[in-house]
């Protein structure tokens, strides 16, 4: 049903009329493609949703690669071809986009092609377009065949801890191949990986369990409705949840097409890689969940610890181990490709909306408190520790600020 309604909408953005003389094309295609890869983020899969992830960095990258060959500003993620100073980078953006999507679903791509067709048909014909449109297809192209062994759809080899003829709970366990992926710029998945939790018998744990035994439980007497409403609005998972709010910041900073570009792409990257990162510490270190901590904190070492047995967090725990917090390196990685793009935490007003919080609109003027609201979402929610979501955070500014200065960088006069 959720991959239906996500195909309707795909429809309904593909169909919607866009000019593309006055629109950017790197925004107008990043709200088709979020449209597109919702069916990836929802479907009942191993990789779900960070096949969807997956999907939007390679739009990403295939529009950054396509208009920076016509406009060379910087260098390229991965390919530079010939193109005419006069090529539509339009065109090409939108074209590069465009076959990246159609390989999601054979079944749709007359839908992709026609919404191709659509925006190409506010450009003037000639062959500043048509020469666009070869170069994107040819730019992305190269890029899907560079991801096409990355290890995203490696088999599920997940391996439940258990004794001999003793039943463990048995759902889909979500992102188990994903710590082998092929990163997108950080050089292996364990570069950032961070020490391990925190020690079952030490205050801080005792501190943070309490926490987040009082605050994020399903019936909680403490959190407020603020805080409960909080929790809610970062339920949502897959791009939904943080590209908009990098198409907003494009929008609000006025960036020009090639501009957009880059740093759209190099929000994908960090986004991806974070991800990478993040699983690879969680089944590393394989920590327990808060409803499995708490309904068993007789067996933790810890006095200050007390077992709850019917103790349920506000929503179904996610299926992967606990440490670190995974939201917290996305909104991590997305603070940090800001600061070390844009040189600041200081942000025009964004403001979004959440699938999981219908009616709520959230606002945030610096990247700060984007985080810090993350942060505590997932305390509120019963899924995240407090160190838990601080490591999480700072690996997150850490891979972001990597992606920055590792890839894409100004092109030097000679290159151009």
């Amino acid at each position: 049903m959720l991959a239906k309604r996500s195909w309707a909408l795909l429809a309904l953005l593909l169909t919607a009329p866009i000019s593309a003389a006055t629109g950017n094309v790197i925004t107008d295609w990043d709200e088709k493609a979020i449209a597109a890869v919702a069916p990836l983020a929802s479907r009942p899969s191993p990789s779900t949703p960070y096949a969807a992830y997956r999907m939007m960095g390679i739009v990403y990258i295939a529009m950054f690669d396509a208009v920076n060959s016509i406009e060379r500003r910087y260098q390229p993620y991965l390919v530079q071809l010939p193109a005419d100073p006069a090529t539509s980078k339009e065109a090409a953006a939108a074209a590069a986009a465009a076959a990246v999507l159609a390989t999601i679903d054979a079944t749709k791509v007359d839908e992709v092609k026609a919404a191709l067709a659509s925006y190409l048909a506010s450009i003037h014909d000639g062959a500043a377009k048509s020469e666009g449109v070869k170069l994107g297809e040819a730019v992305a192209a190269k890029i899907l065949a560079a991801r096409a062994d990355d290890g995203s759809d490696a088999p599920d080899d997940y391996r439940p801890r258990t004794t001999p003829g003793i039943y463990v709970p048995t759902p889909i366990m979500r992102g188990p191949m994903w710590p082998n992926v092929k990163p997108f710029a950080i050089n292996n998945p364990s570069q950032f990986r961070p020490g391990p939790p925190v020690a079952l018998d030490s205050k801080e744990w005792a501190t943070d369990f309490n926490e987040l035994k009082d605050y994020g439980a399903q019936k909680s007497a403490k959190r407020t409705a603020q805080q409960t409403e909080t929790a809610r609005f970062w339920l949502v998972t897959g791009p939904i949840a943080y590209h908009p709010f990098v198409r907003q910041l494009v929008a609000a900073k006025g960036m020009d097409v090639v501009e957009s570009a880059r740093f759209m792409a190099l929000a994908g990257i960090a986004i991806n890689d974070a991800l990478i990162a993040v699983l690879d510490a969680k089944y590393h270190y394989n920590f327990w969940r808060p409803v499995t901590a708490i309904r068993n904190a007789d067996i933790d070492a810890n006095p200050a610890t007390d077992r709850e047995a019917t103790w349920q967090p506000i929503a179904d725990t996610p299926m992967h181990p606990e440490y670190p917090c995974a939201h917290c390196i996305l909104s991590g990685s997305v603070a940090g490709v800001v600061k070390a793009t844009l040189g600041t935490e200081e942000i025009p007003e964004i403001a979004m909306t959440s699938p999981t919080a219908p009616g709520v609109t959230h606002r945030w003027t610096n990247t700060a408190a984007l985080t810090e609201e993350v942060a505590n979402a997932r305390i509120w929610s019963g899924f995240h520790y407090r160190f838990s979501t601080r490591v999480g955070t700072n690996m997150g500014r850490q891979i972001g600020d990597y992606v920055v200065k590792s890839v894409m960088q100004p092109a030097t006069m000679g290159s151009r």
